[in-house]
């Protein structure tokens, strides 16, 4: 292909080229993105396409037509066929093999093994893992294109019903999901059939440690003899970190000297440098002090770390005399203490992690720290109204 049929796709610049004269049309390559090329044809057709040679043979597999898909999304799914080509497959195989009629088992394990893997935290992986195995697996055998409206509005409903409304919204959201991919990619040909369904209002949960019970809670805390488990338990309410996070913590991870964790992939798919207090910073020397694992906290387990103590909980609650109180809700708690204090929205959101870009560039052009100043003064007023105010 010529040099200078090589240039930036951009909207403008595609609006801007001159329909060709040449009945077959003319091949345009995308100079940002790897296998990216662009179709003109005469009759004003301009058609994205992924060229690849593969296994010594030039692969052409259609993207979709400019303008009905846009530049950013020919660049994202040409992205997703170099990682499949990067990892030895063929997007062509992928794509003949979904014209054979898969089952949803394997558009499922598609979906993990080719997007979900790759843009999710490994937590959120397990969790799609687990809701498909619990409560879909009855539809794995079936072929996607059996598998309508209706169906997905029952399933919905009926787990609604039998296990609540959040895994019910859950589940509808990772079939959504499997189809959408599919569908974006190509790979599909058919509609979404949980297009139609709403998901259930759920309740905002507003749950957290209120000043009364920061004295019983650190008292009952104190008290439990899991050593691991109340470290772990402490430091998820001075970090305010996602359980799956807080449990997959490595030593490997945390500087404490400059009192930092870096979580090197969060829920948001993203990493993550964490403000360590005061207090979490004296907890960890001395658990690192007597450890000999990799792990902040180690378990017997497959995994090598602590599963969810889930026996411990319940053991200080029930010292505490707390009630309703969950593992996560003392992420909600530094949170809520931090608001109390004056944090605003975006230093709350970034010391928790939550995804904000604006956020996040504000703090990068001021050059200052105002989340460590928040969580500090966060986790002394915690500490103080469990002394009574002392």
């Amino acid at each position: 292909m010529a040099t200078d049929n090589a240039f930036n796709f951009t909207k403008t610049a595609i609006n801007a080229l001159e329909l060709p004269d040449k009945k077959q049309g003319v091949t345009y390559r995308d100079t940002r993105t790897k296998g990216l090329t662009l179709m003109v044809f005469p009759s004003g057709s301009k058609t994205f396409y992924y060229v690849k040679r593969i296994a010594g043979k030039v692969e052409k597999v259609k993207v979709g037509r400019f303008p009905d898909l846009t530049v950013e999304q020919a660049r994202n799914k040409v992205s997703e066929f170099n990682t499949i080509v990067g990892k030895g497959g063929n997007p062509q195989d992928t794509r003949r093999a979904f014209n054979k009629e898969i089952t949803f088992r394997e558009l499922h394990a598609w979906f993990i093994d080719a997007y979900a893997k790759h843009h999710k935290a490994e937590s959120s992986v397990k969790e799609d893992i687990g809701l498909f195995n619990r409560h879909l697996a009855d539809w794995g055998t079936r072929r996607i294109s059996n598998i309508t409206e209706h169906d997905v509005f029952t399933k919905h409903q009926t787990i609604g019903v039998q296990k609540g409304k959040y895994t019910a919204n859950r589940t509808l959201e990772l079939i959504r999901a499997m189809f959408n991919r599919a569908i974006d990619l190509g790979y599909w040909k058919g509609s979404n059939p949980a297009r139609g369904t709403k998901k259930f209002k759920e309740k905002s949960r507003d749950r957290f440690l209120q000043a009364d019970e920061l004295q019983r809670f650190f008292e009952a805390l104190n008290a439990e003899e899991n050593t691991t488990a109340r470290d772990y338990i402490l430091l998820s309410l001075l970090t305010g970190q996602r359980k799956g996070n807080m449990l997959a913590m490595r030593w490997d991870e945390l500087s404490l000297t400059r009192a930092e964790w870096r979580i090197p992939k969060t829920k948001n798919g993203d990493p993550l440098t964490v403000h360590l207090p005061p207090q979490a910073v004296e907890l960890l020397r001395e658990r690192k002090a007597a450890s000999e694992s990799d792990w902040v906290f180690p378990g017997a387990g497959k995994t090598g770390h602590l599963q969810d103590p889930k026996k411990a909980w319940q053991r200080i609650l029930a010292r505490a005399e707390i009630q309703d109180l969950r593992i996560h809700d003392l992420r909600r708690t530094l949170g809520s203490w931090q608001t109390v204090l004056g944090a605003s929205s975006f230093i709350v959101g970034k010391s928790l992690g939550h995804k904000s870009l604006q956020s996040t560039a504000v703090y990068a052009r001021l050059n200052l720290d105002p989340v460590r100043d928040s969580v500090n003064a966060a986790t002394e007023a915690m500490f103080k109204a469990a002394n009574g105010g002392k």
